[in-house]
């Protein structure tokens, strides 16, 4: 599994298996389900992040996990 984190937009994807993702599923306003064509999990998105999982936790995200941080900074 694979990690990645967007700082920009607070949002934790959780990369289940590689694949084209067919249609998501929103859970609630925190939480999406992509889904490939056969119906098998691709990838779970977490937004709002840091207030989902508690500051701490988000803060230091990627100690002892791999987690790729997708986008860090406000590009102009």
């Amino acid at each position: 599994m694979k990690i990645n984190y967007d700082k920009i937009a607070d949002a934790i994807y959780f990369v289940v298996k590689e694949g084209k993702i067919a249609k998501t599923l929103p859970i609630n306003e925190h939480l999406n389900i992509d889904m490939d064509k056969n119906d098998e999990t691709i990838g779970i998105e977490l937004l709002d992040a840091s207030s989902q999982l508690g500051v701490e936790l988000a803060k230091n995200l990627g100690r002892g996990i791999p987690v790729k941080i997708v986008s860090d900074k406000v590009v102009a």
